[in-house]
């Protein structure tokens, strides 16, 4: 969002604006001589918060110097996501001033020493955050101190609350209006498509938006965008809705909780998820999306993103307390996190896995099918569609008489058409390095050999997991298989492979 205008400024304060091409991902930069008149007479330093502002466009910026000839002393060059936001053209004059006082950083500061966030506090600092107001490092400093003083529940409400408000919001002429969620953590838990499919295809209303992947190998939407488009816009998510039951649709694209997307940037790089902020993060999409009734998969495991059953138990607890303030029904469903589910990790990978499932064919992993069917289940009995206890039979019936896949291609063809996914050109198998039994996967490493195989960014990199907990394995035999874009990317992902010989743990027999 951006910031109000603060009118004309001094004609002191004009630069000449120069697009840079730099991704600097969601954070606005701009760059600037040294020798730089405006930065001189206005105090400007290095890491300086700054105001600029173009015809009715004004948003917040970090100011970097530099002694280069990048820009000259009269222009300010731009990162991507700066010059995006205020609609530029090259050669444009913009203004720039120092921002207005942070006033929502003083309940920050509170809360790193110890008090609570009321209402009014956190609206003041969301408020802040989506206008763009908060550089990395006050995000960095909030979500820390939401982590050290974990926040109770009425602070949990008022983030919730804080985080709809300020994005955009879908209201439905029926009911009930259903959605999933899962926590994290687990790779190749690409349930979602399946879990959509089934219960449009059963007639729920399931309007799904899912996030890309920050640093984790895949997310919803990479593996869906393998196959179809998921960057609409609001009015066309509810035309697909409207017409096919349940979309897959980016959840970046239709702002249902920007503040949110914003931490949850910070928070992964932090490696920072705490409680408080999990269940705000769910539970604000959901609402906004206009969901009645929700089922939320929680992986319990050693690598997993929630660690024990008491941490689960407590995460359940917070969810259904906060979810009860907004009038939402939630069902939370502890499943087994102490290894990846399906075989593919990465976008092109899992979608073979969801088309597999959803094809009935006889090569698919069970267990996708399995956890997809649990999940769809329990969110067909929370509406009243299946009895108790009937609903995971009712959700396989419908997956294994095809009648899933026909609505999944119907929903794929009305967001934009459908595509067969396809594999990377290089691949090696990675080679168990004696028999033995497989006695624990540890998901994170896993994850990362994925990532460095070139996943998400190249949507047909990742891997092929071969083996299961408990399997038993010969010397030599293949435990998974790296796919990669590059012989470069190959080498790496083996460099990290070897140096990390415990990523699949085996026990002699």
């Amino acid at each position: 969002m951006d910031v109000p205008s603060p009118g004309p400024a001094p004609l002191a304060n004009v630069l000449t604006a120069r697009r840079l091409g730099l991704d600097t991902q969601h954070e606005a930069m701009v760059f600037v001589r040294a020798e730089c008149p405006v930065c001189r007479s206005e105090g400007f330093s290095a890491h300086s918060r700054v105001q600029l502002s173009h015809g009715s466009r004004s948003i917040i910026a970090t100011l970097y110097q530099t002694s280069t000839n990048l820009v000259s002393d009269r222009e300010i060059g731009l990162s991507e996501a700066a010059w995006h936001r205020l609609g530029l053209e090259d050669g444009e004059q913009i203004f720039i001033s120092h921002p207005a006082p942070l006033e929502s950083l003083n309940k920050v500061r509170g809360k790193v020493f110890g008090h609570r966030l009321d209402d009014a506090a956190t609206r003041a600092i969301i408020a802040d955050i989506v206008a763009g107001r908060y550089s990395d490092i006050h995000l960095s400093s909030f979500i820390t101190a939401c982590s050290a003083l974990p926040l109770d529940v009425s602070e949990t409400i008022a983030l919730t609350r804080a985080m709809v408000e300020t994005g955009s919001k879908l209201s439905w002429d029926r009911a009930p209006i259903a959605d999933k969620h899962c926590v994290g953590g687990l790779p190749g838990n690409r349930t979602t498509p399946i879990v959509v499919a089934i219960c449009a295809s059963l007639g729920l209303t399931v309007p799904k938006t899912s996030s890309r992947a920050i640093t984790s190998p895949a997310g919803t939407a990479d593996t869906m965008e393998v196959i179809t488009e998921v960057d609409l816009d609001l009015d066309a998510m509810r035309r697909v809705v409207d017409q096919e039951g349940g979309c897959f649709v980016w959840g970046g694209g239709v702002q249902f909780s920007p503040a949110d997307d914003a931490m949850i940037r910070i928070e992964r790089a932090l490696d920072l998820d705490s409680e408080g902020a999990m269940a705000a993060s769910v539970l604000s999409k959901k609402i906004a999306a206009g969901a009645t009734h929700v089922v939320i998969d929680i992986p319990v495991g050693p690598t997993a993103k929630v660690r024990s059953q008491a941490a689960a138990e407590s995460l359940q607890s917070l969810l259904e307390k906060v979810a009860a303030e907004f009038g939402l029904k939630v069902r939370s469903l502890v499943t087994d996190g102490t290894q990846p589910v399906g075989r593919g990790i990465g976008p092109a990978l899992e979608a073979r896995d969801v088309l597999a499932m959803l094809r009935n064919a006889p090569d698919g992993p069970p267990d996708l099918a399995d956890r997809a069917c649990l999940i769809a289940g329990a969110l067909l009995e929370l509406v009243g569609k299946a009895s108790p206890g009937a609903g995971k039979a009712m959700a396989l019936d419908v997956l294994r008489s095809g009648a899933a896949y026909v609505k999944f291609e119907s929903i794929c063809r009305a967001q934009g058409g459908f595509r067969e996914p396809a594999l990377a050109e290089h691949s090696r198998p990675v080679l168990a390095p004696a028999p033995g039994q497989v006695t624990a996967i540890d998901n994170r490493r896993l994850a990362r050999v994925a990532k460095l195989a070139g996943a998400p960014g190249d949507n047909t990199a990742g891997l092929d997991l071969h083996v299961r907990l408990g399997d038993r394995v010969k010397g030599g035999q293949p435990l998974y298989t790296l796919y990669t874009e590059t012989p470069g990317e190959l080498a790496y992902a083996i460099d990290y492979v070897m140096a990390n010989p415990g990523i699949i743990e085996l026990t002699k027999p």
